[in-house]
C-alpha cells in the first residue's frame, strides 16, 4: 500500500517534471551521495540536500542513459559518483 501524500510526479512552473522515487542503496553509495553533497554545497556556498546532489549529477552526465548505443545497458547515477579511495 502506498501511503504518500504527495503524487508520484508533478508538472513545475519552469517547464520541468519532478518525479518522487524510492531507492534502495547501500550505504557506500549514500556515503559517495554525501561527498558529491559536500563538494557541491561547497561550490554554491550554502548547504546542498542529496536530493539536490543527485539530481545536479543526473543533470552533469556528459552522455544521457537514453542516448546509448543500442545494446549498452544504462549505468545507474550513483555508480557515476566518484569512488572513495583508500579506505576498506
Amino acid at each position: 500500500m502506498n501511503d504518500r501524500v504527495t503524487p508520484a510526479m508533478h508538472a513545475l512552473p519552469d517547464g520541468e517534471a519532478e518525479l518522487a522515487v524510492v531507492l534502495r542503496l547501500p550505504w557506500e553509495d549514500v556515503a559517495r551521495l554525501g561527498q558529491e553533497a559536500g563538494r557541491l554545497a561547497a561550490q554554491a556556498k550554502r548547504p546542498v540536500t542529496l536530493d539536490e546532489a543527485v539530481s545536479h549529477r543526473l543533470r552533469s552526465r556528459p552522455v544521457a542513459a537514453h542516448a546509448k548505443p543500442a545494446g549498452e545497458q544504462p549505468t545507474a547515477a550513483v555508480s557515476a559518483l566518484p569512488r572513495i579511495s583508500g579506505t576498506a
